[in-house]
């Protein structure tokens, strides 16, 4: 079980997100709000945001721009509210959003400690503590997970698997909220399936945790490394997210050209 504490600030913290109550998450019933990014929000997070559906297991909660209201409200009313996330039931509401031009979007689970976690995650290379100086050279593509180029300032602390000199491994995470802190990781092809991953976001997770944040980590639900490893390292699943954007703005993801908005 997730630690009643920790659990209250995460839920917080999706309140501040979306605009609703954290109470919100704990109802029977679903519960639909008019969008509001807060000012506390995590700091990736960016409008246009046309909806966000999130759900802690009890419910669904949504937040909505007005123009949707109405299908959303429908839709959440049609099926359970573990259903909304996946196939089929997510083609009623794509078929209706795509008239008015959004889509779709992200998709993730995301996770928290749980409580009362045993023994250490171990791995057999050595670990270094990283501070956020240290992390100015390693801004390269094979620690993109690890690392965010776009947020730099963000990255706060880091923890490094090292092979004598060679950094074979990386775990880094940035402070995307005032209370909590993402973890994301990465290890060199050939060092991994070694348990080199989970020793560092163990490690990483607990180091966040004695600064007095809340480590959190995503991932997607068919990433079943990344999945993996969260278990691996003393994480489970806490809520899960799904973000209705523009079309525009998904079809950029995908890489193709838009000629509606040209």
């Amino acid at each position: 079980m997730i630690a009643k504490e920790i659990l209250q600030i995460a839920m917080e913290q999706s309140a501040e997100d979306m605009g609703c109550s954290p109470e919100d998450f704990l109802k029977s019933q679903n519960v639909i709000v008019p969008f509001r990014l807060g000012e506390k929000a995590r700091k990736y997070l960016k409008e246009p945001i046309i909806a966000n559906f999130v759900s802690y297991g009890n419910n669904v909660v949504a937040a909505v721009t007005e123009d949707v209201r109405e299908v959303v409200t429908e839709y959440v009313g049609r099926f359970e509210f573990y259903h909304l996330f996946e196939t089929p039931n997510l083609y009623w509401l794509s078929d209706r959003i795509a008239g008015m031009g959004y889509k779709i979007c992200f998709m993730a689970e995301y996770y928290l400690p749980a409580a009362g976690r045993g023994c250490p995650v171990t791995c057999e290379y050595e670990l270094r503590m990283l501070k956020q100086q240290d992390l100015k050279p390693l801004y390269l593509p094979e620690w993109g997970n690890a690392l965010c180029e776009d947020r730099k300032h963000l990255d706060v602390l880091g923890v490094g698997a090292y092979e004598g000199e060679k950094l074979v491994g990386l775990a880094g995470c940035s402070a995307d909220c005032e209370r909590m802190w993402q973890i994301g990781v990465d290890v060199l092809p050939e060092y991994r399936r070694r348990g080199t991953a989970s020793a560092l976001t163990y490690r990483l997770a607990q180091e966040i945790q004695k600064r007095g944040k809340v480590p959190f980590y995503c991932s997607a639900w068919s990433n079943l490394r990344s999945v993996g490893n969260a278990i691996r390292s003393g994480l489970i699943p806490a809520w899960v997210e799904m973000t209705v954007k523009p079309g525009d703005f998904v079809n950029e993801m995908n890489g193709e050209t838009c000629h509606t908005s040209r």
